[in-house]
């Protein structure tokens, strides 16, 4: 893939801290070369640990990257040893500034899988030098950092790619294949459902400060896992998969599941943004963590000749949305990867999505879980009516690597994942602020709620961390 030079235009970014520059000095001038066919990508990862560790080994697992640096601010501790011990001899890193300062100009991608807040600023600095991301769901925490990396990776020329693994699987190519033949249509009302316990139901809702201060672990960088974020004392139920729970830090069920539940619908039924979120049931409300429960209603309008639809969001354990006559029994993709804090917990309803057409209904699953007609009698009358399926010719990381090389083009690409982490934002904050927000999605502003509309743009960095959002 041919990527253009990059020339810093603006000296000010140059800015010093702990002896390197939050800007590298290789970005200055810097020229990258074609990837051959027959080499391998040179791939850095941040984030080793937990699920940014099976990232790694998923990539590395396609025999098309060349693992050439690890970074982790948690590097040595017991979730990290893993990767750690299959590339004894990489380099490693504490701080993704330093590792892009030292090693830049040897690094061709960079996979991020860090918690959602601190994506932002690794891959807008990769992107910055001329190198392609690969970043876990969803792309940012606020609607405005997604917005700053759909502009920067346009700018760049970079192949990017949000890691929602399913949309490289059956589901996507069943979905395509289905809506091109007429099969799916006049879709006007879709409930997408997570009902699993999440690491929050242990928390009181109650909860009127956030944890105490806790002795910091020895291998712990705290500081570059704050990042951008307002600071926080440690405390372990920030970490580890724990970050999920807080608004600060991380996107709830909506952020976290959603990507496998709503993504082929938003593409294909070309959805957009909503012009209305409605939080029209949130149990145990608190401005700390996400709810209990949750059923949040997204508006669409009109699309050329598709009517407007409504997507409603369940999530909490006993929120499930109504079940049409002759859905059968929930199903769920092999493939979902386990959560870091162990199996996924059995429910009544597995994480999913009912689609109600004018003339079809349908149920799927998550992830790449394909799509059936129900009730079962009719999807045996359309049986040989429906259209061939292609396989898929990749999985999603190697889709983003031979995408690297000029071979394939990302499905998840940030033009098609950034509007569809930008609902999770809009969802996320009605949830935070237990409001209804109006949408114009000709000028991206919140109308009816001039603190949600401030939102948008999330919290003001901490100082030193600025230049992030300039890139």
């Amino acid at each position: 893939m041919e990527r253009r030079n990059f020339v810093k235009s603006s000296a000010s970014a140059i800015v010093g801290i702990a002896g390197f520059s939050i800007i590298p000095s290789t970005v200055l001038g810097k020229t990258f070369g074609n990837i051959a066919p027959s080499d391998k990508v040179n791939l850095a990862c941040c984030g080793i640990g937990n699920r940014g560790g099976g990232i790694t080994k998923s990539l590395h697992a396609t025999g098309l990257a060349n693992i050439v640096a690890l970074c982790d601010v948690d590097m040595g501790a017991p979730h990290t040893l893993e990767v750690m011990k299959m590339f004894p001899n990489v380099p490693h890193f504490k701080d993704f500034r330093e590792m892009f300062d030292k090693m830049g100009d040897k690094i061709e991608a960079v996979n991020v899988g860090t918690p959602d807040f601190s994506h932002f600023p690794i891959t807008m600095l990769a992107m910055s030098l001329g190198i392609h991301v690969y970043v876990e769901k969803p792309m940012a925490r606020t609607f405005n950092e997604v917005e700053l990396m759909m502009g920067c990776a346009e700018r760049h020329n970079v192949v990017t790619q949000m890691g929602n693994q399913g949309h490289s699987g059956e589901n996507y190519f069943q979905f395509k294949a289905w809506k091109e033949a007429g099969i799916i249509k006049d879709v006007t009302a879709i409930t997408a459902h997570m009902n699993g316990r999440r690491r929050w139901h242990s928390f009181d809702p109650k909860m009127t400060k956030y944890p105490a201060k806790e002795t910091l672990p020895t291998t712990l960088d705290w500081d570059t896992w704050l990042n951008t974020s307002s600071h926080h004392d440690y405390n372990k139920d920030f970490v580890n998969g724990q970050w999920r729970c807080w608004y600060d830090f991380g996107m709830g069920a909506l952020g976290d599941w959603g990507a496998h539940i709503m993504d082929t619908a938003h593409q294909f039924l070309e959805l957009g943004l909503p012009y209305e979120v409605d939080p029209v049931m949130l149990e145990g409300y608190n401005p700390f963590f996400f709810p209990m429960s949750s059923t949040l209603v997204f508006k669409f309008p009109e699309r050329g000749n598709m009517p407007a639809l409504d997507i409603t969001w369940y999530d909490g354990v006993n929120n499930q949305p109504p079940i049409p006559k002759g859905y059968g029994v929930s199903t769920t993709d092999s493939n979902i990867p386990p959560p870091s804090d162990g199996k996924l917990e059995p429910t009544k309803l597995k994480p999913g999505k009912i689609i109600y057409g004018k003339d079809l209904t349908f149920k799927g699953g998550s992830h790449s879980s394909p799509l059936s007609i129900i009730p079962e009698k009719k999807a045996k009358d359309m049986q040989g009516s429906l259209p061939v399926v292609p396989e898929s010719p990749s999985n999603h990381f190697e889709n983003f690597l031979l995408s690297c090389k000029g071979e394939e083009k990302c499905r998840s690409s940030f033009d098609i994942a950034g509007p569809l982490s930008q609902v999770f934002t809009l969802g996320v904050l009605a949830q935070r602020l237990n409001s209804k927000l109006i949408f114009d999605r000709e000028t991206k502003q919140i109308t009816n709620n001039p603190l949600a509309n401030m939102m948008l743009r999330g919290g003001q960095p901490r100082r030193g961390w600025e230049e992030y959002y300039k890139l």
